[in-house]
């Protein structure tokens, strides 16, 4: 990371069903336990077609009598139908279904799904299942369908499956194509990028819980559902931050708060992205056999006095946002054999100081297919080996949801590897507070269906994380927050070199204009 209509839906609607006695939230009435099954039926609405409020084996329900609001039409995701949920008035709807003779155990919900946004809930949920409820939030996808999951553990046999929407006049939502099988699902990693904090903290930065009270930010974030630190290292930076020293510093803490560390190596002395790979000045008039070398040597040192002082990393990153090379001109992806040398260089050197340590190899544009596809494919081709793929993914640069999730499901299926977001973030509101313009400040900037705002920043977390755990065969290993404490403070801007230069992220750190911790960090407690 470098800091610089669809048309409404008419529907032909039958008959309005009558409202069912009973909101779902209490057990079933014993005569629908009766008929209910143990599989899932008509999982792709196919049975009845147009405009048909209540789906063969569904039912539907509103406390309101709106079920009309609840109805099947053309255009499915893989087949002629599909549910939709819509109104010309506000409305709140369910449409469900109730399974019993369940083998007692672990169950995941799949579906397809696809929302205009704008409603007070619209989600999937697994209720009545003799365990806690389990939502997942309807991500805001007006034309791409994305798959989502919902994990449940089943006691007692009965388990009820429900689409559920709480939504304004206008509002809509689509599900398609739902499995309900054995398995679960969750994410490992649920971390934070700590870089700037180290810096930001000698200059005066603090940080305050919700409520208010002055805390330590890596504790207030680990106590939100953290449990993974990153922290990027820079070889030797203008300000003397991101180096060793405050790299093995910060590792302490993160450590000490019974996280993991995830260690990012650009190999450069400032940010390195797709567009600049600058060689640290120390190694700028090397040759390529001797930069190999410098890499595994500066790769085995950091992780080495690490491991030394108990704060051994998990997991590793070779290079960030390597999607041009690293180390330029040497290392450019024009010549993939010399890049794959240093990669293999840093590679060699992480595994020498832990075995288990995870290596990550880790891109920008996380939408972009094609792009993944070559790089991994030249990487396999030069038998580089690792562990993981790193993505960054930028709603407001990089792409659509649903074109991360094509991508993830892709790349994870055919290198047989399991994926990450390393990066993500958005922006809880537009105004800077300090004097230099934020990286996003326009409106027209965001993604559609996410606001500027604390809700909107919290639901583009979510939404990542639901995008990432639905990935195939446990795949999805989790996400990564970008530098939620680097909030506004003096001398702590985007440049190394220049005290004065400001900071065009503090919109979109965890932290509020008032230092206190804002309730998309809770979003990292996901299961």
């Amino acid at each position: 990371m470098h800091p610089t209509t669809r048309s409404r839906f008419r529907p032909r609607v039958a008959a309005v069903a009558a409202a069912l006695g009973a909101l779902l939230l209490a057990p079933l009435p014993a005569a629908q336990q009766a008929e209910a099954a143990a599989t899932l039926t008509n999982t792709g609405f196919e049975a009845d077609g147009n405009g048909t409020a209540t789906p063969s084996g569904w039912s539907t329900y509103s406390a309101a009598g709106q079920n009309a609001a609840s109805f099947t039409e053309a255009g499915g995701h893989s087949g002629g139908y599909r549910l939709t949920h819509w109104s010309s008035a506000a409305y709140k709807v369910e449409t469900y279904q109730y399974l019993s003779g369940l083998t007692d155990g672990d169950y995941t919900l799949s579906a397809w799904v696809r929302s205009g946004g704008g409603q007070n809930s619209a989600y999937l949920a697994l209720r009545n299942c003799g365990s806690a409820e389990q939502r997942t939030d309807l991500p805001v996808t007006s034309s791409g369908w994305i798959r989502i999951v919902t994990p449940v553990k089943v006691v007692g046999g009965g388990c009820t499956i429900s689409a559920n929407s709480d939504a304004n006049a206008g509002n809509w939502i689509n599900v398609d194509d739902l499995t309900f099988t054995s398995g679960t699902t969750g994410l490992t990693v649920k971390g934070v990028d700590l870089s700037a904090l180290k810096k930001s903290e000698d200059l005066g930065g603090t940080y305050k819980s919700s409520a208010g009270v002055t805390g330590d930010p890596v504790a207030l974030l680990k106590n939100s559902g953290a449990n993974y630190g990153r922290l990027k290292v820079w070889v030797n930076p203008a300000d003397g931050y991101n180096d060793k020293a405050r790299v093995l510093a910060t590792a302490k803490r993160i450590k000490a708060q019974g996280m993991k560390l995830l260690v990012d190596f650009h190999y450069s002395d400032i940010w390195a992205d797709p567009g600049a790979q600058t060689k640290p000045a120390a190694w700028s008039g090397h040759s390529y056999t001797q930069l190999k070398t410098d890499v595994y040597d500066h790769t085995y040192d950091v992780l080495n006095a690490l491991k030394a002082q108990g704060t051994t990393a998990d997991m590793v990153q070779i290079g960030n946002e390597i999607n041009t090379g690293m180390l330029w001109p040497e290392g450019s992806t024009s010549n993939w054999s010399q890049l794959a040398g240093l990669l293999k260089s840093g590679i060699s050197a992480a595994k020498a100081v832990s075995s288990s340590t995870q290596i990550a190899l880790h891109l920008a544009n996380g939408g972009d297919n094609t792009l993944y596809r070559t790089w991994f494919d030249n990487a396999t081709a030069q038998s580089v080996s690792y562990d993981l793929i790193a993505l960054s993914f930028y709603g407001y640069w990089h792409g659509a949801l649903s074109s991360l999730q094509a991508n993830l499901d892709d790349i994870s299926a055919r290198y047989g590897k399991k994926v990450m977001v390393a990066e993500t973030a958005y922006p809880f509101r537009l105004d800077s507070e300090d004097a230099h313009e934020n990286i996003i400040d326009l409106s027209s900037e965001l993604v559609s269906g996410y606001p500027a705002s604390s809700s909107g920043q919290s639901a583009w977390l979510r939404d990542v994380m639901n995008v990432v755990e639905a990935v195939p065969n446990g795949r999805g290993l989790g996400v990564v927050y970008w530098e939620p404490t680097w909030t506004a403070v003096a001398g702590n801007g985007w440049d190394p070199a220049d005290a004065s230069s400001g900071n065009g992220w503090e919109n979109q750190a965890l932290f509020d204009y008032d230092s206190r911790l804002l309730p998309a960090a809770g979003v990292l407690a996901h299961r």
